[in-house]
């Protein structure tokens, strides 16, 4: 699919709206209509007191073609244009490639912030919901779902604090990278021997880290430890990592810890035991899929029974709060094995459960084919989170926070699912930008929040641990950025 642009400089949205329709296939800009191919062209020609809008789409040899006009003096007039070609193309698109977005025209990774500033402007639920379905086509589901999340989500986000923060903590080692997997995690397998280097630096970054936090006097909410997976650690390496966080900062006001233990292959009872005793409050173990045969064809190297025993392992030691997390859309998954999933983590009741929709990424293992994006069009893996929201609000559980990904099959999102009281507040806090997040290790990405304002600034560690390790003096002189940044703020 080749994209032309004339008149306007809407090329990013275009692009991203055409992603909908044509999702894995190569698209290409030109400023020249091809002889050849399929092609998209979009116009703007400004004409008195309006401009007119022109697509045309020549798919499979045919051409199509649709109009609009915008007056030139609408609000935002750059915005309305942009949204008027999406309306234009989701119409014109949708009926020609069998593809109905759920989302209709959004292509944002966070539409619950529209709902809070819907909602700040006065308008009703009612208006809201009305507001998402016409003007950017919305399912009835999505915009229902986006606003009992917006809800939820907005009661966590006032509980906190002004001049408080987040600690995120990056363990990027796995026992395996699941062929899915985009995120910097090297596998155990081919890099335990960095770990015996990493470790020390890492807790070397968290006292400085506390003690620049101690000095400006913020106030720590909670503690997420993430990767990769933290339990590729030894029992004796997490509790050297836990009495790290323990020693740098003022634990009095934490109110949530998490451990991502995420692969049952790495939980024993040892860790279990060190995580219950570090102050950790909540874990995740991530099925993934309770299906054997997605298991395997995704990389992994445990069997469904085996999360299972783990889930009942951590309840044994006394661990009372349990995030699972579930992918739909996985290869080799059907909308009945993906039902038997959902139908499997409701019966063992953890806490909180988390939906994601299978992103297919550049950097992964999973390469984008046509067999992967194999139901799309029929919509399994709309029925599959479908089937989902509907069982776990059935079983207790609410939306508490939401956001989407690119390259997802169907274009859908990820939702996160708690009992009530039990809501993830790291995840609440990390999506809205509601306050700072410090980060620790390889990979992190330590994001400023001014505590007055909406100023944010970001601070990178090296991505891989080897970097990490062998620039770690570049590491500490730039966490003193976080000093200059909170300088003149008012806490």
């Amino acid at each position: 699919m080749t994209i032309v642009f004339k008149g306007h400089d809407y090329a990013y949205e275009v692009r991203n709206v055409a992603l909908l329709f044509f999702q894995g296939e190569p698209i290409t800009e030109a400023s020249e209509l091809p002889e050849q191919g399929d092609y998209l062209f979009t116009e703007l020609q400004r004409d008195g007191s309006s401009a007119k809008l022109t697509l045309t789409v020549r798919l499979n040899g045919i051409v199509h073609s649709s109009y609009a006009e915008v007056p030139l003096d609408v609000r935002a007039f750059d915005k309305e244009c942009e949204r008027v070609f999406g309306i234009m193309m989701y119409r014109l698109l949708s009926p020609l490639t069998g593809v109905t977005p759920q989302w209709g025209i959004l292509t944002g990774i966070r539409p619950v912030t529209l709902v809070h500033k819907l909602k700040a402007q006065g308008l009703s639920e009612q208006q809201i919901v009305k507001h998402f379905e016409e003007s950017y086509l919305v399912s009835p589901r999505k915009a229902s779902l986006l606003l009992r999340t917006a809800g939820k989500e907005a009661a966590i986000i006032q509980t906190s604090a002004p001049n408080s923060f987040s600690l995120y903590i990056s363990i990027p080692f796995c026992p395996t990278r699941c062929h899915y997997c985009s995120f910097v995690s090297h596998a155990i397998e081919k890099s335990a021997g960095l770990i015996e280097a990493y470790l020390p630096k890492l807790c070397e970054e968290i006292a400085l880290t506390g003690e620049i936090a101690g000095g400006l006097k913020l106030r720590l909410e909670t503690v997420y430890i993430g990767g990769g997976t933290p339990t590729t650690l030894s029992a004796q390496g997490l509790i050297t990592l836990f009495a790290a966080i323990r020693n740098a900062f003022d634990l009095s006001t934490l109110r949530e810890y998490t451990v991502e233990a995420g692969r049952p292959d790495t939980i024993t009872e040892e860790k279990l035991i060190a995580i219950r005793e570090s102050e950790a409050t909540r874990i995740s173990i991530n099925p993934q899929t309770f299906n054997n045969h997605v298991l395997e064809a995704i990389g992994r190297r445990h069997t469904a029974q085996q999360t299972i025993d783990s889930f009942n392992l951590a309840r044994r030691v006394g661990i009372n709060c349990i995030n699972m997390d579930l992918i739909a859309g996985l290869p080799t998954d059907t909308l009945e094995s993906f039902q038997n999933s959902v139908d499997t983590c409701i019966r063992l009741s953890p806490e909180d459960v988390t939906v994601h929709t299978l992103s297919l990424k550049r950097s992964s293992n999973l390469a984008y084919n046509k067999a992967a994006e194999q139901g799309a069009r029929e919509g399994m893996v709309t029925a599959m989170t479908d089937y989902a929201e509907t069982m776990l609000q059935g079983a207790g559980y609410n939306p508490y926070y939401l956001y989407r990904q690119r390259n997802t099959r169907e274009n859908l999102e990820n939702t996160g699912f708690a009992k009530e009281g039990y809501e993830g507040l790291y995840n609440v806090f990390i999506m809205d930008e509601t306050h700072t997040i410090l980060a620790c290790g390889a990979g992190g990405v330590t994001k400023l929040r001014e505590p007055s304002g909406s100023r944010i600034e970001r601070i990178f560690n090296y991505k891989y641990p080897h970097e990490y390790i062998s620039g770690f003096d570049e590491i500490l002189s730039r966490k003193r950025q976080v000093e200059d940044f909170y300088d003149g703020c008012v806490l």
